[in-house]
């Protein structure tokens, strides 16, 4: 596959790395940059040669967010939103596990691409924010909420302040914070760790994730249990049928 806006790697072992690579516009997210996310996830989606995902910026920043040149235009408004809305789905949807390696400023829309991921690690010069609230844009609060906590998901989605690596590692925000020049090795280490478990099992453990998002706890339990034990665990302790 080849992008305009994006460098994309298979690596070794089943890692699949995209980095979104428009370093003199800090990796702003254009309509095109969302279009190539969605294609290069959908083609990995089946492909069983990736197991795991990470996501990265080129340069000093991650991505500042949207382009937002692309905003003061009213004739891509419907593109806009089109691209907007299949990319945010398809990132959060994807049914594999993906690592945020955050390796700088991660702002709006791309605060919300980090927290989209299953993972974050980020390098010390990593800073989080929805500066976009002041301009009287709403934030994406609910998968914040998810990862933080209710109290701090509103203090950074209301305030809009921005927050550090440090700050953000100690609220859960991020798993690791790790130096710069070994934050994208770190990551493989992650994907490769990731992937010492069979690819269904992750793609069975990355539905539930998805899944209980709203139910109670009672049906998480008996989808994440009872039907575990029914299916998967019946079906590997049953002894092999007798040939006749």
């Amino acid at each position: 596959m080849k992008f305009s806006t994006l460098l994309v790697e298979k690596r070794s072992g089943g890692i699949g790395v995209i980095t979104l690579n428009r370093p003199e516009l800090r990796n702003a997210i254009s309509i095109r940059m969302r279009h190539e996310i969605s294609a290069c996830l959908s083609e990995w989606k089946d492909d069983r040669d990736i197991g795991t995902v990470i996501l990265t910026g080129a340069g000093a920043a991650f991505t500042a967010g949207f382009d937002l040149k692309e905003f003061k235009n009213p004739d891509l408004f419907d593109e806009l939103f089109s691209s907007s809305a299949r990319y945010h789905r398809d990132v959060w949807k994807f049914p594999k596990p993906t690592i945020a390696a955050v390796n700088g400023p991660a702002m709006a829309g791309g605060f919300d691409l980090a927290k989209l991921c299953d993972i974050r690690v980020c390098a010390p010069s990593a800073v989080f924010g929805h500066p976009e609230i002041k301009f009287g844009v709403p934030t994406l609060f609910t998968p914040l909420r998810w990862i933080i906590g209710e109290g701090l998901a509103r203090d950074l989605c209301l305030t809009g302040r921005t927050i550090g690596a440090d700050e953000a590692f100690r609220i859960g925000l991020v798993s690791e914070v790790v130096d710069n020049d070994r934050l994208l090795q770190r990551a493989l280490e992650i994907g490769i760790s990731i992937l010492e478990a069979p690819l269904e099992a992750l793609q069975i453990t990355k539905g539930f994730i998805m899944d209980n998002k709203g139910r109670g706890m009672e049906e998480s339990f008996r989808i994440e249990h009872d039907e575990v034990f029914q299916t998967i665990i019946k079906k590997r302790i049953s002894p092999p049928a007798k040939k006749k």
